[in-house]
């Protein structure tokens, strides 16, 4: 099954941040937002919309924003110490500097894609009082999944963010979105990878599982 093309993408679809100077044509995100488009939605709902940013000043904007939202949540972080290993301590000092890379260097990447969420009432409720049907975004985040896929099939690298939302009201004002009908979804950078597609370490999906009721694991699947 490992072998399977679909199941490759979908394990080496890991954040890439550093990007290479190739451009990025707009037929390969248009192949990438066609496939976001297929994604599940509650309802059929469909509440995202897409901005797909190429023009380099107004990246160079929406990177100055990324960065000043960065560095506000960067101070926020606690330092860690203890890890594992020295594989997971690697990875984590990977991942930091590949972050403060992106934050750095948002407007480099050749197309920056911004996920939109309407603002809608999406709570119903009867007589009873609200029903909790699950959350709005749980409908936009899967075309996220889908694009960044896509883009995986093509060879480009992605990485979801979603920091920026930190300045909605400064971004959607650059780009022109209403912000009493749109909220930032995520931001996600799309570009050739600087480095290589692979598998993140992530913790074992059998460590995380449970069969018919909590506690009941099968190790090492």
């Amino acid at each position: 099954m490992e072998s399977n093309a679909v199941i490759e993408s979908i394990m080496t679809t890991r954040a890439i941040r550093r990007f290479t100077d190739e451009p990025v044509l707009d037929a390969q995100i248009e192949i990438c937002l066609r496939a976001a488009q297929q994604a599940p939605s509650g309802g059929n709902v469909q509440p995202q919309s897409y901005v797909v940013v190429t023009d380099p000043d107004v990246k160079s904007t929406l990177g100055r924003w990324y960065r000043a939202a960065f560095d506000r949540y960067e101070r926020t972080l606690a330092e860690v110490t203890e890890f594992r290993d020295e594989a997971q301590a690697e990875s984590w000092r990977r991942g930091v500097a590949a972050s403060r890379h992106l934050a750095d260097h948002l407007a480099a990447a050749p197309a920056l894609v911004v996920f939109l969420m309407a603002r809608i009432p999406w709570t119903p409720r009867d007589d009873h009082g609200e029903m909790d049907i699950g959350r709005l975004d749980a409908s936009v985040y899967p075309a996220v999944q889908n694009f960044c896929l896509a883009a995986r099939a093509l060879g480009l690298g992605t990485a979801l963010t979603t920091v920026i939302r930190i300045h909605t009201a400064e971004v959607l004002a650059e780009l022109g979105v209403p912000e009493d009908r749109f909220e930032i979804a995520a931001l996600v950078p799309v570009g050739r990878p600087a480095g290589n597609f692979g598998v993140a370490l992530r913790k074992p999906a059998a460590a995380v599982t449970h069969w018919n009721h909590w506690g009941d694991r099968r190790p090492g699947f």
